[in-house]
């Protein structure tokens, strides 16, 4: 299964999107609507149109503690949808299927025109959490607040959201919101049956593996590429961590 990704490049976007509206306008909607408020396809696909007539924030229940979470609308995207539903009864689902019955469109219909789009300019990680990613991508590269995007998504750390849009964990970000709560549970945690050495450990018997195979026979040319993204990595987070100790004392 291909990894899905959020579309970073605006070119690739923007013929994604005319992709789309030439398959069926309504499928341009459900993107625009996805990447402008960071909404699941599931959340969207429910809403009627009276869910959105007028509405300049759509508030859904996300995650299994069913947390209420307010998503804006920016004026561009209301525009957008105020036309799409022009004549249309607020009973009647926003985004229906093929059927002449109110239906919604269904989300395996939805993933099989987004992967056929995708395909048909060269785009293979495709699926129903590209709108998603795209609009907390996009989001993080305009103001850095990686926080309100974690907030907003209810991922339990910044470091998922960083893995969910594809990005580098920013280590100075994450070292400068540490709050004294956080430290008390990460010192309870680490101290805990010795958890923090021996998470140290196993990071140090790994490290030993590869220095066998570095000083052992000749490997793959891919094991040395990702090793050395490894080591870069490794060297970049420590030397991060050495300044803010550091600073700290």
């Amino acid at each position: 299964m291909n990894w899905v990704a959020p579309i970073k490049d605006e070119s690739v976007l923007l013929k994604f999107k005319e992709t789309l509206r030439e398959i069926d306008s309504k499928y341009l909607i459900l993107f625009e609507i996805g990447i402008g408020t960071g909404l699941q396809l599931q959340d969207i696909l429910q809403f009627k149109v009276g869910d959105v007539r007028g509405k300049d924030s759509l508030t859904v229940n996300i995650g299994t503690r069913n947390v209420a979470q307010t998503f804006q609308l920016s004026p561009e995207l209301q525009q957008t949808i105020a036309a799409f539903i022009e004549g249309r009864d607020d009973d009647d689902y926003l985004i229906t299927g093929y059927s002449r019955n109110n239906h919604p469109l269904s989300r395996e219909q939805a993933y099989r025109v987004f992967r056929k789009a995708g395909v048909s300019i060269g785009l293979k990680s495709i699926g129903t959490q590209t709108m998603r990613k795209t609009f907390a991508w996009r989001y993080y590269n305009e103001t850095g607040d990686i926080y309100y995007i974690q907030h907003l998504l209810n991922h339990a750390s910044p470091n998922i959201t960083f893995r969910y849009i594809g990005e580098k964990p920013n280590i100075q970000v994450l070292y400068g919101k540490i709050t004294d709560d956080d430290n008390q549970k990460a010192m309870q945690y680490l101290l805990m049956d010795k958890h923090g050495i021996a998470e140290i450990d196993s990071i140090i018997s790994d490290l030993k593996v590869i220095r066998r195979k570095l000083s052992g026979k000749l490997q793959a040319p891919d094991f040395y590429g990702k090793t050395d993204i490894l080591l870069e990595n490794i060297l970049e987070i420590l030397q991060d961590y050495n300044q803010s100790q550091a600073g700290s004392t």
